[in-house]
Order: C-alpha cells, then structure tokens, then sequence
C-alpha cells in the first residue's frame, strides 16, 4: 500500500468531527502554501506583466473606478 493510499484510508477512517479539523487544517496548509508562492513570484518579477496589462488597459480607458 502506498503512503497515499494509507494516508486515504486513515483519513476516511476519521470522525465527522476528526474530517472537520483535517479539513480546515489542510485548507489553510494550502492557503499558506499559495501566499509563499505568490510571494516569491511577485519577489522575482513572474507577476510583472499584469502590472503591465493594468496600466496598458488602464492607458487605453478599459478600467473602470471600484
């Protein structure tokens, strides 16, 4: 059996309560991991063309005020 496979059969083993935890634990595990990636993407530059399409867009009056 594989460590996927064990960690499926332990977690489908678990409480309603038990699945709850898990679940808001791993959703936040997940949540973190994408704040660090989005982070260090910003940090090297990999988001700079979306700062460019905005101002383009904004350029061309495509924006509207929020």
């Amino acid at each position: 059996m594989s460590r996927v496979e064990e960690i499926q059969s332990a977690i489908e083993s678990l409480s309603e309560d038990e699945y709850a935890r898990f679940r808001l634990w791993f959703s936040e595990r997940d949540w973190e991991k994408w704040d660090r990636q989005i982070e260090l993407d910003s940090k090297v530059g990999n988001l700079d063309f979306l700062i460019k399409e905005a101002f383009e867009e904004k350029t061309k009056g495509m924006t509207k005020e929020l």
